[in-house]
């Protein structure tokens, strides 16, 4: 997600959770303060996840540490099904396709 937006959704987040409270209780000091307490809320999810996504790309990095271990593929002599020789009309007819994709694109 872009910053510009994550700032705007948050923004809205925000302004919503002060003028629902507001409405609801008559009481600037209270939407003041619970409005605080959601932006601390969504600071902490924040961190949260942040300490989640390090925690997995540690856990996979010790799993791809894990299969080197056991050794690859290629030395047992497993050849992939999807492998393929590139020949020359088969690269042409890629990089046409790739130049007709990125010409559709802004």
């Amino acid at each position: 997600m872009p910053f510009r937006m994550f700032c705007r959704v948050l923004g809205l987040v925000l302004c919503s959770t002060a003028l629902s409270v507001y409405f609801a209780s008559h009481s600037i000091r209270l939407a003041v303060v619970m409005t605080l307490a959601c932006s601390l809320l969504l600071q902490l999810a924040y961190f949260g996840s942040v300490l989640f996504l390090i925690w997995r790309s540690g856990f996979a990095r010790e799993a791809g540490q894990t299969a080197e271990h056991f050794g690859s593929f290629e030395d047992v002599g497993y050849q992939s099904p999807d492998h393929y020789e590139v020949t020359s009309d088969s690269a042409d007819s890629l990089q046409k396709q790739m130049l007709a994709i990125s010409l559709l694109l802004p």
